[in-house]
């Protein structure tokens, strides 16, 4: 996957907009990303080990530094900041952007876990 032509990060802290060439922009919410993170922290290091994040509803993206030519880390104002995210797995969250929120929302249900807490 080609590095993105723009990432852009709105006013409001929110939501990164990633335009990879000859593709629409792909709209990625602060808070999916936060929970969605590569981290080991967050994935684990086997299927098993995955967390499920709750409290994120209003996380924000502090800054975007560049990790090489393939990915960014991301800080979050949670301090989060262990995930590099490559330009692959943002392209396969923004094209599998629905499914992640559903079963991310779901999880969080079977556990007994919030957005806001």
């Amino acid at each position: 996957m080609a590095a993105p032509k723009e990432l852009r990060v709105s006013k409001d802290r929110r939501l990164l907009t990633v335009t990879f060439p000859d593709h629409r922009p792909i709209e990625l919410p602060a808070e999916l990303l936060r929970v969605a993170s590569p981290s080991a922290e967050v994935q684990g290091h086997s299927p098993e080990q995955r967390v499920t994040v709750p409290g994120k509803r209003n996380v924000a993206i502090l800054k975007i530094e560049p990790v090489g030519n393939y990915a960014v880390r991301i800080t979050f104002d949670d301090f989060h900041d262990t995930g590099i995210f490559t330009w692959n797995y943002l392209h396969t969250l923004g094209h599998e952007k629905e499914a992640h929120w559903v079963a991310y929302l779901a999880e969080l249900q079977e556990k007994g876990l919030s957005r806001d807490r």
